[in-house]
Formats: structure tokens, C-alpha cells, sequence
């Protein structure tokens, strides 16, 4: 991992809800969590729930995939373990 990489998955984490949903999601496991339940779990309005998700996503911490109707958000193991071994 490049020290870049790394600053940018530190920064997104550093933000307090960011911290707390991913937090959320790494001890929900591979199976992941719908963002309904993880919105009602963190009690946060669905639109700081998308922004925050949103940061995280973008550096690659999180993964979004769509089971119906229902989006269901991820942890990336690799990329966490990626950024400890660092």
C-alpha cells in the first residue's frame, strides 16, 4: 500500500460516524448489513447515512451491493487488512 492510499483510508476513518459504521459493518462480517438496519442501529438521518457511507466507498473500505431492492454494505477485508499491515 502506498503511503497515499494509506493517509486516505486513515482520513475517512477519522471522522467519529464514519468510525462507527465501519465499526458496525467489520463486526457484522462477510455477510455485511442492509443500510435500513444499519441507519436504524447508528439512528442517523438516511442522508448523513449516504454521505458518510459515500467517503468510505470511495477509498475502497467499503463495498455496496444490491440484494433486490435492498443495498446491503460490506466491510473489504483486504483492504482492511492492507491498511494494518501497513
Amino acid at each position: 500500500m502506498k503511503i497515499d492510499d494509506a493517509a486516505a483510508h486513515l482520513e475517512a476513518l477519522g471522522n467519529p460516524t464514519r468510525l462507527k459504521i465501519y465499526r458496525i459493518l467489520v463486526r457484522a462480517g462477510e455477510e455485511g448489513m442492509a443500510v435500513g438496519r444499519l441507519q436504524a442501529r447508528l439512528d442517523i438521518a438516511a442522508s448523513t447515512l449516504s454521505h458518510h457511507l459515500k467517503g468510505l466507498v470511495a477509498v475502497g473500505l467499503v463495498t455496496q451491493t444490491r440484494e433486490g431492492t435492498t443495498l446491503v454494505c460490506h466491510t473489504n477485508y483486504n483492504m482492511m487488512r492492507g491498511l494494518i499491515e501497513y
